[in-house]
């Protein structure tokens, strides 16, 4: 059974606790260790990356698309979780930002159990967790065949909504659904998670926010902090 007093911290993770995406870092990353003759390859993820703005892929399909031709069509896992712990090595070093380090770290001597929740891939967003010093992930997950990683997703993106759902999916397996959420995002299209967190009669907090976010903020009277300057990020928008 979980105390009703359980207290679950839920961060999202690029540009909240980053200064920038961390799918095309990833991606060069990869590239230039792995397989540089991928580059090659590039018009084909513009080209999706066309049907993506014309309405004809989805986020889910444009991220197994832009996987498909620059990380390839099986890898195995041990090998992608190899390069995903360097890679978070380097990425959190440069790009994470310290108010947010403060942050999860008050959250945990508070006793509240840490997340990460991004749409992302989670093959490199528990490595980049780990940096953190957070255990637990809610992220978008790949279909495994045997041993190999592929592009397609297994289940839904995880982003707006489905992250919302995924979230609340982890909490019932975790043994928390009981728990008072508090959810920390930079992006209006987490405003599903911010609002199962104030339905457990938890905190939220905008980090960092977009436009849409800010507006939606103070329409909602939802705190706002900015804990660094944020970059732009080629082939990212949340």
């Amino acid at each position: 059974m979980t105390s009703i007093h359980s207290e679950v911290a839920v961060y999202d993770l690029d540009r909240t606790l980053t200064d920038t995406g961390s799918w095309t870092p990833f991606i060069r990353f990869w590239l230039a260790r792995e397989a540089p003759w991928r580059v090659l390859l590039l018009p084909m993820v513009a080209l999706g990356g066309v049907a993506y703005g014309l309405g004809w892929l989805s986020r889910g399909q444009i991220k197994s698309w832009s996987h498909r031709w620059l990380i390839g069509p099986r890898v195995a896992e041990d090998r992608l979780r190899a390069v995903a712990a360097d890679f978070a090595l380097g990425f959190v070093a440069d790009h994470a930002l310290a108010p947010a380090r403060a942050a999860i770290a008050t959250d945990a001597m508070a006793g509240r159990r840490v997340v990460i929740a991004s749409a992302s891939h989670a093959y490199y967003v528990r490595a980049i967790a780990a940096c953190f010093g957070v255990a637990d992930v809610v992220a978008t997950e790949a279909v495994r065949v045997g041993s190999d990683v592929t592009p397609a997703l297994d289940g839904a993106n995880c982003y707006g909504p489905a992250k919302r759902a995924a979230l609340e999916r982890w909490l019932a397996h975790e043994g928390l659904a009981g728990a008072v959420v508090h959810f920390t995002s930079d992006h209006h299209s987490d405003a599903p998670c911010f609002e199962l967190a104030l339905e457990t009669g938890g905190s939220v907090l905008c980090a960092n926010p977009s436009a849409k976010l800010a507006a939606l903020a103070a329409q909602r009277g939802w705190p706002v902090a900015l804990w660094g300057r944020i970059r732009g990020s080629l082939l990212e928008r949340a």
